[in-house]
């Protein structure tokens, strides 16, 4: 999570939509950064509102406008996938080395979700909460430009954006019957990324 005091803006970092690399670019320009832990560096809307709305409301007396980032939904999972298939992660529970990526997406479509799967969803991560505190502009990941230059004109700022934390490509493809099931499954994931710009 990146925090622009001045400009009143608070870049939440969703997981697997290149958070890091915007962090390394901006860590210099922003007022706050939080980059550990992962469930603080990662804050969904609703632990955004918990801790740090209230810090924000009672120093600044305004709100602060929440942007965030969205990837398309198969290439998400397909980036936790590859994720859990790096060599640190081979012996442990989470690990996704034994299966294949159509395996994983089932896995993840489940009622009962196993831990390897269980990833969340980004529409859960940007969920509105009830009194109002909400993500008011989405970026598409696949579209880093639109975000640069809206970062660009609001901070007033030149910014270099490298790529960092990138897990190797592989194939990634899905039956057709999994594509189904996780289209119906995360409809609201898949809605969300088509409505943005």
């Amino acid at each position: 999570m990146l925090v622009f005091h001045k400009e009143r803006l608070v870049f939440l970092s969703v997981p697997k939509t290149g958070t890091t690399a915007w962090q390394s670019a901006l860590r210099d320009r922003a007022d706050i950064v939080v980059s550990d832990p992962p469930e603080l560096k990662h804050a969904p809307v609703y632990r955004y509102n918990r801790f740090f709305h209230p810090m924000f409301q009672k120093v600044t007396k305004t709100d602060m406008e929440l942007i965030a980032v969205i990837r398309e939904p198969i290439s998400w999972l397909g980036s936790w996938y590859r994720y859990r298939r790096r060599a640190f992660m081979r012996g442990k529970p989470n690990a996704t080395h034994d299966m294949t990526f159509d395996a994983f997406v089932k896995a993840h479509c489940q009622d009962k979700v196993p831990g390897f799967a269980n990833v969340g969803t980004q529409s859960k991560f940007i969920e509105p909460r009830p009194n109002g505190v909400a993500v008011s502009r989405l970026f598409r990941y696949e579209d880093p430009d639109t975000l640069l230059a809206f970062l660009q004109s609001r901070l007033s700022t030149r910014i270099s954006l490298e790529r960092l934390n990138v897990s190797p490509d592989m194939d990634l493809t899905l039956s057709a019957e999994t594509d189904a099931l996780m289209r119906r499954k995360c409809a609201e994931d898949f809605a969300i990324h088509d409505s943005i710009p």
